[in-house]
């Protein structure tokens, strides 16, 4: 079928008049947008269903939200027979998405299951958060993370808080796909609503104080700037640090007013300093010593912190989650927690420091799959059996315990000020912290490339890339021979001083690429699930012994990462 076929399914009378109208002048006007408006349908990714809002099969709309929400319930309705099933949903401060949210709870409703409908914007932690607390058995967020202010998306939790994973997703898409736009049930019953507030904040936030602290030192000297960034952790997280005992936060007031078009920002991303430039002038006029911006639906946090010269800066995701890591696992061994049957959670694109760290105190390092579903799959399939202590990815995510099971900013943002605070007290900062720990389990330093392709051409020719990387691994890279090249499309890793393939079935198929050096250099290259880019994800490792050689070492990696660049045609 072409794509001007799949169109006009659309100007049929089951659909409402206002999309049917769009759509013709998409047609009548030989919009270019036709094409990647209805070339394929919407897919989950590793974060869920993400996608441009408008018309069409390849865009986030009230069809589209709605097949995939009455498959979600015929799902639910045949894996919970007899049951009076309750989904939680929330939603965060994107255009559309509180419309959105109504829209999904209504679907859910007039197929018979009670929803649980936050009366207003909060975090994708907090939704996680409520699925367990409510002993619901799914859950909803309509949010696009940090993507441009045209883009919306939608995530399923299921009935253990964590985001969906084998077999339940893949059965959950068979089920989408079966539902015929005509057979989605839009007509809800409010009775089966019951609706959240501040008060489950409240309950939130205790919890992530409960989960995210070790002690009480100088909290009241730590001088902190936080901004929103225009998204939902206005509700949260400074009701939390000042729960938590700190005293001295400065909010960027322009920044916590909720708003989709994100109007301060190019992008609403914590990844990127440009992103927290108002923050940083903030701290310059407050003299702070850490600040923090989240992404829009609060699961994601940047940090930075005083450097080496005194000046703020931003620290890279796997940075930020080695110091949250190595402080709670010195704090669960001076408490004597740590009996051998604890764990922490990474995933593949992130640092191999955090195998060092599990080494030295005693615990696993289990790595997954990008994304937190997989780490809470993780934790899923040993609950009760070994313990989970903390997690993260190195696109800034991480969480702290299992009582959420997906990255979570606020408990993390509690613990941060409570590192900086304690280090402060004791004469140092989080980046003197840091060199400390790369002191003792080497100097690990890491660069990421994007490369966006987008439409139907962009996503054809990332394909490409990635057939062309399979079949031809660099032989080198900044001067050091490759060693291994682990396939996880194809399971495999290929010992090259051997010539040996070795089986990989410890982890789900993917479409990745990592390969090694023999000097530890580490590149991963891999589609993103949610964005149209294909990234690179570049680490290189050196031996610290100091701050002042920590100056040397960071320059030299710096110019390492470059030439691993240039040896992948990158720069």
């Amino acid at each position: 079928m072409t794509t001007l076929e799949k169109a006009k399914l659309w100007l049929h009378e089951s659909f409402d008049e206002e999309t049917r109208s769009a759509v013709q002048l998409l047609i009548d006007g030989n919009s270019p947008d036709l094409e990647d408006s209805f070339y394929r349908p919407l897919e989950f990714g590793t974060g869920g269903m993400r996608g441009i809002m408008g018309v069409g099969t390849n865009r986030l709309n009230k069809y589209t939200l709605g097949q995939a929400t009455q498959g979600l319930a015929n799902y639910m309705l045949k894996q919970f027979p007899g049951e009076e099933i309750k989904v939680a949903i929330a939603y965060d401060v994107r255009n559309n998405s509180k419309e959105f949210g109504k829209l999904v709870a209504d679907v859910l409703t007039a197929n018979g299951i009670k929803v649980l409908l936050f009366k207003d914007h909060r975090p994708t932690p907090e939704l996680s958060f409520t699925v367990r607390d409510k002993h619901c058995h799914g859950g909803i967020v309509l949010t696009a993370s940090h993507n441009p202010p045209e883009y919306n998306g939608y995530k399923v939790y299921w009935n253990d808080g964590a985001q969906i994973v084998p077999p339940h997703d893949e059965a959950i898409i068979a089920e989408v796909l079966s539902v015929q736009f005509d057979k989605i049930k839009f007509n809800g019953n409010d009775d089966l609503i019951e609706w959240i507030g501040e008060e489950q904040d409240d309950v939130y936030i205790d919890a992530c104080i409960e989960n995210s602290t070790y002690q009480n030192v100088g909290k009241e000297n730590l001088n902190i700037v936080f901004t929103s960034i225009h998204g939902t952790t206005y509700t949260t997280v400074p009701k939390a640090l000042e729960k938590a005992g700190f005293k001295k936060i400065d909010l960027v007031k322009e920044q916590m007013i909720p708003s989709g078009n994100f109007p301060t920002v190019d992008s609403p991303n914590p990844e990127e300093p440009a992103a927290l430039e108002m923050a940083m002038d903030l701290a310059k006029i407050t003299n702070a010593d850490i600040v923090i911006g989240t992404d829009p639906d609060g699961d994601r946090l940047g940090i930075a912190v005083r450097n080496l010269d005194g000046e703020i800066e931003l620290l890279n995701g796997n940075q930020t989650n080695t110091i949250l890591t190595y402080y709670i696992l010195n704090e669960w061994r001076k408490q004597g927690r740590i009996t051998g049957k604890e764990f922490i959670g990474s995933t593949i694109v992130t640092s191999d420091i955090f195998f060092d760290i599990a080494q030295k105190f005693g615990v696993k390092c289990k790595v997954g799959l990008t994304g937190f579903k997989w780490i809470g799959k993780m934790i899923r399939d040993v609950e009760g059996q070994e313990k989970f202590i903390c997690g993260g990815e190195e696109s800034f995510g991480f969480m702290t315990g299992d009582f959420v099971r997906d990255k979570d900013s606020c408990g993390s943002i509690v613990l941060a000020c409570e590192i900086a605070a304690w280090c402060k007290a004791n004469g140092r900062t989080m980046y003197e912290y840091l060199i400390e720990i790369y002191q003792e389990t080497g100097m690990y330093y890491e660069g990421l490339v994007n490369l966006v392709r987008k439409g139907r051409d962009g996503a054809e020719e990332i394909q490409n890339m990635m057939k062309n990387f399979r079949e031809n691994p660099p032989k080198q890279l900044a001067g050091s021979p490759v060693e291994e090249v682990k396939d996880f499309k194809e399971q495999t890793n290929f010992i090259v001083s051997k010539n040996e393939k070795q089986v990989m079935n410890d982890i789900p198929k993917s479409n990745v690429l990592i390969y090694y050096t023999q000097d530890g250099t580490k590149v991963c290259v891999r589609p993103s699930g949610t964005e149209p880019k294909i990234k690179f994800y570049i680490s290189v490792k050196d031996a610290v012994t100091s701050a002042s050689d920590f100056r040397d070492k960071q320059k030299s990696l710096e110019e390492k990462i470059n030439q691993v660049r240039n040896d992948l045609q990158l720069a």
